[in-house]
């Protein structure tokens, strides 16, 4: 019985608290909203290793890593916190990427050359005027 897996997903939620912090990514900008997305978040996973455990899919790991605690059959206690490391990466990452998108990290030109039409750019929370302006800054015209 060792800590050594758990210690390193607590050290991980370390830093994605850190980072969201830092950052102001998800639980730094709305908490009470941030506790609910990462419920439904674990209660999902939770309830999707269960089924995966049910048939015959998922299995516990290395016991030589693992605490030793099962919250059910074939489930460690370790789970539940990769699941929240889980939750809370995907969370900063889209806190994140909808901030630099927001912000005019990427140029809409680049943006339309990958694929994304100006409709799809509007949603993201580009405003024409923005999106003209971008262009002709970009673009040196004939």
């Amino acid at each position: 019985m060792t800590l050594l897996y758990l210690g390193a997903l607590l050290v991980s939620l370390a830093g994605m608290i850190v980072l969201d912090l830092r950052l102001k990514l998800f639980f730094a900008v709305a908490p009470v909203r941030a506790a609910i997305v990462m419920a439904v978040g674990i209660a999902f996973f939770l309830v999707w290793d269960l089924a995966g455990i049910g048939a015959g899919v998922f299995f516990r790991g290395n016991p030589e890593l693992l605490t030793g605690v099962q919250l059910a059959p074939e489930l460690p206690l370790e789970e539940l916190f990769f699941l929240a490391l889980l939750s809370y990466t995907t969370m900063n990452l889209y806190g994140w990427s909808r901030r630099r998108l927001r912000r005019g990290g990427w140029s809409s030109r680049r943006l339309r050359r990958r694929g994304w039409s100006s409709r799809r750019l509007r949603r993201a929370g580009w405003s024409r005027r923005r999106l003209r302006r971008r262009v002709e800054t970009t673009e040196p015209r004939p």
